[in-house]
């Protein structure tokens, strides 16, 4: 993975060294995480985790892909004097927001009245209203060329129409343009096995709580809160990442959009499949991808948050020792905008008030181990000013 500017990474600022390391510790990281599933360490800190965190997981990641929707279609925004509004200035206006708000409205309906579809179905229609109305009011894009917004009533990532974009072939020149280990040349061995920490930790408990959430609304995990074959679906996700990282791309892993298929009843695997070739064939033909506006996809991910919230049920409040590391787990992930932090405050803050009500036996000898990694991970940008650690 190469890139050319310094940018954005993880929700942090980075130089254009740093995000070139970074990109090749990461395929180093997933190669760790591999070996873990292999080892059956990770299928067992799976197991390990107690079913009313994993209902909170699930809980938050809903909350999560709720959120995503609503931002990506500008219905939610940075507010003037709050750190988020709806709108433009607390107020509702312009094309792509009436489309997202259709859009959602749509898919809900459909779906209360149990149409199959409701979800692609909402997608289509949504799209074409998009194309209509750009094709009639010329909205354009909300940011120019450098991501300056210049116009707030604009499209917030794809433009609904053909114009400017044309079909070619991929480039392929990143094909296996990777190598094991460089990062450690690049900054050293202890800034390696520090980077390397992070990003597994991260990497390991952002999939397995996008996997617990994911099996939760496919109603596939068992009385226990187990999920069948997890080995198989951990070791899996695995392989893909380090495969998408020597194809010169991003990790191929586990994400949370896949709850839009779910929700409109994908339980096999067979709809990945079909994704999956028909990702292969926008490959060729890439103006389709960038053709569908953010503001008529969102709703899918608004519609599917308000199914996942259901597992809120297997949570039981009353228990206050349970109520905060729950409570904690579902609303960091949407505060923070990541799975991993949701999880490891509910893991720590789970430890923690365990051992202070007398329940410390109930603590599996695993979720010792892992609260203790996550303060590390919490902690590790104090530790490595401590140590001079760049």
């Amino acid at each position: 993975m190469n890139f050319t500017d310094a940018g954005v990474w993880q929700g942090r600022s980075y130089s254009t060294k740093q995000l070139e390391v970074y990109a090749v510790q990461e395929g180093d990281g997933w190669l760790v995480i591999t070996v873990l599933v292999l080892t059956g360490f990770r299928v067992a800190v799976f197991n390990a985790i107690p079913m009313q965190l994993k209902s909170a997981i699930a809980v938050g990641i809903g909350l999560f892909i709720a959120l995503i929707g609503l931002v990506d279609a500008g219905f939610v925004r940075r507010g003037a004097g709050t750190p988020v509004d709806i709108g433009i200035g607390g107020h509702l206006n312009g094309w792509p927001t009436l489309i997202f708000v259709i859009g959602t409205l749509l898919i809900a309906v459909l779906y209360a009245r149990k149409v199959k579809g409701a979800i692609l179905i909402g997608i289509v229609v949504s799209t074409v209203l998009a194309v209509i109305a750009e094709a009639i009011a010329k909205i354009g894009p909300q940011t120019d060329a450098t991501g300056k917004v210049v116009n707030p009533k604009g499209w917030s990532l794809n433009v609904p129409s053909f114009k400017g974009k044309h079909f070619g072939a991929p480039d392929f020149k990143l094909l296996g343009d990777f190598s094991l280990g460089a990062g450690f040349s690049a900054v050293g061995i202890v800034s390696g096995i520090v980077i390397v920490f992070s990003l597994v930790l991260s990497d390991f408990f952002d999939v397995m709580g996008t996997t617990i959430g994911l099996a939760s609304e496919a109603d596939l995990l068992d009385e226990n809160g187990q999920l069948p074959n997890i080995q198989g679906v951990l070791l899996i996700d695995g392989l893909a990442a380090v495969a998408g990282g020597a194809a010169g791309a991003s990790s191929a892993t586990t994400y949370v959009e896949s709850a839009s298929g779910i929700g409109d009843g994908a339980r096999t695997g067979l709809a990945s499949v079909v994704t999956g070739l028909l990702f292969l064939v926008t490959v060729f033909l890439s103006p389709l991808a960038q053709f569908v506006p953010s503001e008529a996809a969102a709703p899918a991910l608004v519609v599917v948050g308000v199914l996942m919230m259901s597992q809120i049920r297997r949570i039981d409040f009353a228990e206050f020792d349970i109520a905060v590391p729950a409570f904690l787990t579902i609303v960091l992930m949407p505060f923070t905008y990541s799975i991993v932090n949701g999880v490891g405050a509910g893991f720590v803050s789970y430890v923690v008030l365990q051992m202070a009500v007398g329940k410390a036996r109930n603590i599996h000898p695993l979720m010792w181990g892992v609260a203790a990694f996550f303060a590390l991970y919490f902690a590790i940008e104090p530790l490595k000013t401590l140590f001079h650690i760049s």
